[in-house]
């Protein structure tokens, strides 16, 4: 190939590649987004290319806040000093001495990230500026107190955050850094989890996006598989030991309490990787593991709260025969068993699965979608969800009976059975008047 055909090749490449890249640039345009930037990725060769992709963002018009951590910087510090770092219930005790290190320790990090933002605009063009950094007193502390006898004194966790004044400031296109400390209406400063700061950033301000930096691409399953999206489910069985300090467990139960309480989406990225950022937020395959949920319809376990809820989708399917009936109590009683579609706090859809644990199989029924929110694959969203479930639990295959569904059943891969496949207990129940067809599927390993 000659030269210029090289080139030309390439410029194809790069015309492709912007175009890829244009719909994510325009959805993420005006979202406010929380990276988590803990204080070894400070110490990365890597650090000055993710503070230029920080501002890359900034300049596209995203929203951005950015928590530090500082916590191999303070125990250098401490080991400097000769004061040992004693941990209790994965928390710092942090006495008077301790704290003045650690406020030296965060100061001075504070100091390299303004320099690293305002050094990576030295050879850009006049007309481009370093995104305005401003930090300040946004975090009011109280302190953690006394936790088995053991005092953890100026170690806190956050009371309040001036989500009001962060806002402010983000609307007025300037980037928002925020130190693992906070302050107590009495004065006194407190040594903060980063991680912790960052998950309630998030929450309070009703971000878009926690975006957790740590030591590995991101979560992985069993076989050492990179997990590339993890539902709020899949995400707490992945959680592992509560023991676990590492930046890596950090940052997955950071994306779990964020989308727990409303955040629609976190990313796992790991601070050694040049341009993690970019190919996770600007890229289909991204580069980390996202952990998601839908903001406008979440899948989750049902409660006794929804019962209600629940009754209003069956009763209608009740009345022509199609689903068998079930009264308020029995449906209390059974509650546990169901998983709901919500949006905007209205049950929309619904399954259960009732586990048959003699014969290492689940029941699938009263899979229900609101009339008005057929016809867009929810129910075919809640059978994985439900298959998630059964996988877990260590079932070999679901059934179910069903008399006017029969193609939709098959369409999602179950096949036709005979009554004997059954359950002992749950063919001594079967109605022969309904005259039920059978449906079974595998459940993969």
């Amino acid at each position: 190939m000659a030269l210029g055909e090289c080139k030309s090749v390439n410029n194809l490449d790069y015309v492709k590649w912007f175009r890829d890249t244009s719909p994510y640039i325009q959805s993420h345009q005006g979202k406010t987004f929380v990276l988590m930037l803990p204080g070894a990725a400070i110490a990365d060769d890597n650090f000055i290319n993710i503070i230029g992709d920080i501002n890359l963002l900034s300049s596209l018009g995203i929203r951005l806040v950015l928590v530090y951590g500082a916590r191999p910087q303070i125990e250098a510090r401490f080991a400097a000093a000769g004061i040992d770092s004693h941990l209790h219930k994965g928390k710092r005790v942090t006495d008077a001495q301790s704290m003045n290190l650690v406020c030296e320790s965060v100061g001075a990090l504070r100091n390299q990230i303004e320099a690293a933002f305002f050094s990576r605009h030295l050879n850009a063009p006049k007309e481009v500026q370093a995104a305005p950094l401003i930090s300040g007193n946004f975090v009011t502390a109280m302190p953690y107190g006394v936790i088995d006898g053991v005092d953890l004194q100026h170690t806190g966790k956050v009371r309040r955050v001036a989500s009001q004044s962060i806002a402010g400031l983000l609307d007025q296109k300037q980037l928002v850094l925020l130190p693992p400390l906070g302050y107590s209406p009495t004065g006194e400063t407190f040594n903060l989890s980063y991680a912790e700061l960052a998950t309630r950033v998030a929450i309070d301000l009703k971000a878009d996006k926690l975006i957790a930096f740590c030591s590995e691409d991101g979560a992985y399953n069993a076989k050492g598989k990179l997990y590339r999206e993890l539902t709020l489910l899949e995400c707490q069985a992945t959680l592992g030991s509560d023991g676990d300090l590492s930046d890596h467990r950090l940052a997955l139960e950071a994306c779990y309490k964020a989308c727990e309480q409303g955040v629609a989406r976190a990313h796992m990225l790991n601070y050694s990787d040049d341009g993690a950022l970019l190919k996770e937020l600007f890229s289909r395959d991204g580069a980390g593991t996202m952990v998601h949920r839908d903001s406008y319809e979440l899948i989750r376990r049902a409660r006794i709260s929804d019962v209600g809820g629940i009754l209003d989708l069956i009763q209608p399917l009740e009345r022509q025969g199609i689903l068998v009936r079930r009264s308020r109590e029995r449906l209390e009683m059974e509650v546990e068993h169901f998983t709901v579609m919500e949006k905007d706090g209205a049950i929309i859809a619904c399954a259960a699965l009732y586990p048959f644990n003699s014969a290492n199989s689940g029941e699938l029924a009263c899979v229900v979608t609101a009339a008005e929110y057929q016809g867009g694959g929810r129910a075919a969203k809640l059978l994985k969800h439900i298959e998630r479930q059964a996988k877990k639990l260590g079932f070999e295959q679901l059934f179910t009976l069903t008399t006017q569904t029969a193609h939709w059943f098959i369409e999602q891969g179950f096949e036709l059975a005979n009554v004997a496949i059954l359950p002992d207990e749950k063919q001594s129940f079967y109605n022969y008047q309904r005259n039920s067809k059978v449906f079974v599927k595998k459940i993969a390993n």
